[in-house]
């Protein structure tokens, strides 16, 4: 009689610590696959927010050198790229980033290159129909970023 009191009490340990075990197992999976979500998010805000801000500065320098020499206008817009922290943060999402969304961020990035050289060259002028189709490409990218980024943080870690 005492072994069955004392292998009942076994089991009954063995099951009570392994669903300990396994809900604390799911608990960690769900709070990794939130934390990994919510660093894929900070990351996605941040790269298209650099890319904004690039966008704007160069715009800035392209228009304040203008009517200045070639070689000051495309310095200034280069600077102005360079300064925005595009590259670092380009890097970061392709290496934390999911590979589908690589070809998206990528898309968004060669927009915004094109757009440099553009602005780097004051060819086509910015108040031309010619540069809003730079612009509106770019702005294309940047919409479809935002909705491959959507789904892909909808969907989960």
């Amino acid at each position: 009689m005492e072994w069955a009191a004392l292998a009942g009490t076994g089991i009954g340990a063995v099951v009570g610590v392994g669903s300990t075990l396994l809900a604390d197992r799911a608990k960690w999976r769900r709070e990794s696959d939130e934390r990994t979500r919510r660093e894929r998010r900070d990351a996605y805000v941040t790269c298209l927010t650099r890319y904004r801000l690039a966008y704007e500065d160069m715009h800035r320098a392209a228009t304040v050198h203008r009517h200045g020499p070639p070689a000051e206008r495309d310095t200034a817009v280069r600077e102005a790229f360079r300064a925005s922290g595009c590259d670092e943060i380009r890097e970061t999402v392709l290496i934390c980033a999911p590979e589908e969304m690589a070809t998206v961020i990528e898309g968004v990035y060669a927009s915004l290159r094109e757009l440099l050289e553009v602005f780097a060259a004051g060819d086509p002028p910015l108040d031309t129909p010619e540069f809003q189709e730079h612009r509106l490409r770019h702005a294309q990218a940047v919409w479809a970023a935002r909705s491959a980024m959507r789904t892909e943080l909808a969907r989960g870690a």
